[in-house]
């Protein structure tokens, strides 16, 4: 019941929410992707956590309109969630997911862009880095780090996943095949940091093996959080804008 409430709970708070402005659909080869767009300057790209949508991880928690302030922030439902389309087959998830972000760049004519993944959503960005860095001018993952190629816990997303809700099972085991080997990891040359909790059991199956194969990147904790409600603590907040500050693009004059 308690995990089922988990859900429930966060889903009848979004539908109270009025409709985001700046919500736009478009076409990722046949799968209809809806996104929000708001705000001025560099792109930002916020892709959610499983079982989520950009509305319940990022408006909701108000992470969204900060960043809007400073930022063109483009947060989209992953197809499988929120008002995006859920195919049923298993080939339309895994790097068609990640291909989705690259659409939706092309879309808006965004040749790079900032990314910010929360649980799922940094499972596809730390892939999306890893195939396509030239896009990307910085990145930041939530509440993840690394899943390894070949390692026990990308074979427990491909059989042991099933769906919840409205998201299809497929989609869940689809998560298996973002691995990355040691190699891709360690040949990534853009900048990316981590954000997590200090009880958020991610940290020590996903985080603390990225963070020894890649001590250069930096990992700030978040204290008092767990998975589930780090996103909502001003913390992350406030650790989230000084990620992305410190890799903004300078200013014409060479100043941030």
């Amino acid at each position: 019941m308690k995990n089922m409430l988990s859900f429930v709970v966060p889903a009848l708070l979004v539908a109270l929410l009025p409709a985001a402005a700046g919500a736009e659909d478009f076409d990722s080869a046949g799968v209809k992707i809806h996104y929000v767009v708001e705000g001025k300057g560099e792109p930002v790209v916020l892709i959610h956590g499983l079982h989520a949508s950009a509305r319940m991880n990022w408006q909701l928690p108000g992470v969204f309109a900060p960043l809007a302030e400073r930022y063109q922030v483009l947060a989209m439902d992953v197809r499988g969630h929120g008002e995006s389309d859920k195919p049923e087959a298993e080939d339309q998830y895994g790097l068609p997911m990640v291909e989705d972000v690259t659409r939706l760049l092309d879309h808006l004519k965004i040749d790079k862009a900032h990314l910010v993944g929360y649980s799922m959503g940094g499972m596809i960005t730390l892939k999306f880095v890893a195939l396509h860095p030239e896009r990307v001018r910085s990145a930041v993952l939530g509440g993840m780090g690394w899943l390894r190629s070949g390692g026990l816990l990308e074979r427990f997303w491909e059989k042991a996943g099933r769906g919840i809700g409205s998201t299809p099972e497929a989609c869940v085991k689809g998560l298996g095949k973002l691995g990355l080997t040691e190699e891709e990891v360690a040949g990534v040359k853009v900048p990316v940091s981590m954000i997590v909790g200090d009880r958020d059991p991610c940290r020590m199956l996903y985080v603390e093996p990225l963070r020894k194969a890649r001590p250069d990147w930096p990992v700030e904790v978040v204290d008092g959080a767990g998975h589930m409600n780090c996103i909502v603590k001003p913390e992350f907040k406030e650790k989230l804008l000084a990620a992305l500050e410190k890799n903004a693009a300078p200013a014409p004059g060479g100043k941030k």
